[in-house]
Formats: structure tokens, sequence, C-alpha cells
């Protein structure tokens, strides 16, 4: 059972929010399919390309060679054709051998010009791609990773991972300062729309979260489906971001204690939680539907955590204007409003409270 202080975030669906939370959240439909060719078999599709039509080329001036005419010995041969095709194509010749032939000159017009424009793109287009965007996206990825700090990484991005940064966006994260780790391309190219870098990896492995410079990142959300890749992923986050703090989705209760000793900060169970807040409803219809306006950014009011402000050390929960403090953490402690521990804020008091939807920022 998650203990109260870590107490999940869940993103419960009542009835009567069941549409309002699927606006915010919902990406729109498109269709979409990931090539899965490699660079070399793209290239190599192109020089096939070229080779097909340099053949058309070529069987055209041979089957109307006569229609040609060699300025230097007057007789053409098979090897003057490929000669004079090549050439052709690629330039417009050198006018050793020219077409004296009206079929021969309109075979050049209208197949051969067309074709030496085709295979123009085809080279352009290849030079693009192979050299001159990979420099590009390689100069644009090493300036944005430069400049990453402070950011959050989503380990995953299944249903959970897709919830939480649709609810990252919509509390005002800046699309730039959150970055999305995943082995599947189809979801990464989803997480992009939404304007998020990506990183294509195991985030298991060190190398991929040093790609997405965890070691500097505030806070990591771990969400890749399994229980076992999850405290894995913990534990690999921990090696190299001590001072992270990493929430993590945990299916079964056994585990929760395996994710605690891993380094996870929060642990959240939708399974067991989401049984606490139905059985909660049996007290009342208004459970859920007040959890969900919490936790959401949807809804009327949500919780904020942060740290006492200077102004008020020495006043109490309840003196905070329009704010309403519900928890308070000193230390190693959680101290309810209501304790005899809680009538007066400290410096160095972490707080929880419930403010108006929209008066408050991430932190």
């Amino acid at each position: 059972m998650t203990s109260p202080r870590r107490q999940p975030r869940h993103r419960a669906q009542p009835p009567g929010r069941v549409a309002a939370r699927a606006a915010v959240t919902a990406v729109r439909p498109r269709f979409f399919r990931a090539g899965r060719l490699s660079p070399l078999t793209t290239l190599g599709i192109r020089a096939g390309a070229v080779l097909i039509l340099v053949g058309i080329a070529l069987g055209g001036h041979w089957f109307d060679r006569t229609g040609l005419r060699d300025n230097t010995d007057g007789a053409v041969s098979f090897l003057d054709v490929v000669y004079f095709t090549v050439i052709t194509v690629t330039t417009v010749g050198y006018g050793d051998i020219v077409p004296v032939s009206t079929s021969a000159r309109m075979f050049d017009t209208f197949v051969v010009t067309p074709i030496r424009i085709f295979v123009f793109l085809i080279f352009l287009g290849s030079a693009y791609s192979f050299m001159l965007r990979q420099g590009w996206e390689r100069w644009r990825m090493g300036l944005i990773r430069r400049e990453l700090k402070d950011h959050v990484i989503v380990c995953g991005y299944g249903r959970a991972g897709a919830a939480a940064v649709a609810e990252l966006l919509e509390r005002g994260h800046p699309p730039d300062t959150i970055v999305v780790v995943d082995e599947d391309a189809d979801a990464l190219r989803e997480a992009e729309e939404l304007g998020v870098a990506t990183v294509e990896g195991d985030a298991t492995h060190n190398a991929v979260l040093s790609i997405a410079r965890v070691e500097v990142a505030s806070s990591v959300i771990v969400a890749p489906g399994r229980d076992d890749t999850a405290v894995l992923i913990v534990l690999t986050v921990r090696r190299l971001a001590p001072q992270a703090g990493v929430a993590v989705s945990i299916a079964a209760i056994e585990n929760e204690l395996l994710a605690r000793d891993a380094g996870a900060t929060i642990i959240v169970n939708p399974v067991s939680f989401g049984g606490q807040l139905l059985a909660q409803c049996t007290n009342g219809p208004h459970v859920a539907d007040y959890v969900a306006d919490l936790v959401t950014r949807g809804g009327k009011a949500e919780l904020r955590e942060r740290s006492v402000r200077p102004d008020e050390i020495g006043q109490g929960p309840r003196d905070s204007g329009d704010t309403r403090i519900l928890r308070i953490y000193r230390g190693d402690r959680v101290i309810g409003f209501w304790e005899t521990e809680g009538v007066r804020l400290e410096n160095g008091d972490t707080v929880i409270e419930v403010i108006q939807a929209g008066s408050g920022t991430h932190r």
C-alpha cells in the first residue's frame, strides 16, 4: 500500500468529466506509418532509379543510333552510344556526337531532357538527405541538448506517459523543457507532434539517459508499462542523477518496495489507487469528481507544492490568504494543518495547498 506521504496521483475520470478530460489530453487523429528503410537502402533505391532512367535513355539512343553522327570517325558504336547517353544525361554534351535525325532530336528533347532533370533532382535530394540534413540535425540537436537544464524526462510514452506529458503541457510546462524517451519510433512521432524533444532508445541504458541529459534534469517520470523495467530505469536514473525527483508507475503492490529501495521519490500505483477511489465513492457520488478536480489542470481547483515564503513564517496554515494549506512537510515529518505542530509555519517547510485553477504556475 502506498504510504500517506507518497499518496499517488491518478487521472481519475468520473462520468461528469470524461469529455472535459478528453478535450485536454486527446491527440488529433492521424494516419502515419514510420519508414522502415535504412539510409543505405534508401541510397540504393535512388541509385537504382538513376540506373533505370539512364537505361531508358541508352535504349532509345541505341534503337535510333542511325540518327546520331560521330564527328570524329563517322561510325557510332555501342560504346559511343553509352558515352553519348551518359554525357547527355549528366550535361548537355560536348558536340562530338550529335543527333541529326528528327526522331533523335525529339527523343532528346522530350525524353532525355526530363531524365536529366530527374537525375539532377535525385542527386540533389541525396546530397541533402545524407549530408546537409544530417549535419544540420546533428548541430541542432547538439545545441538543444547543451541548453537542456531543469527539464522533465518521461521514460515511456504509452498511455500513462502520454497522459503525463499532456498534463505537463496543460499545467504550463514549455514543450522544450520536456524530453520523452522510448524505443517505439511511432510513439515518439506522436510525442514530437506536441513539440517535445525525444530520444529513441532503451531508458535502462546509461548512454540513452545521458543523451537526454538526465544529470541536470529536475524530474524524471518513469512509466514504461512493466514493473521490472521501471525499477531498472529508476536504478539507472539514481546512478546518473542522484538529485532528480523520480516518480514511477508501479502496477503490482508487492513491487512498490522494490521501486522505493531503487530510489523512487514518488510511487504511483494506478491499480490500488483506483480501487481506493472506487471504494471511497460508495460514501458519496462526488469524491471522484473532487479528486479529479484537484489533480488535473482542467478543474476549478488544483493542488500545488511549494516552499514557505518568508512572509508566511510564523503564521498559521489558515492565514495564507486565498489558498488553503492542507499539509506541511518539515524535514521527515508529515504534518496536517489541524495538528499542533502545524499551528505555525517555519523556515524550510514545504506545503501542499489548494489554489484556484490557473492562479499558479508549474514549479
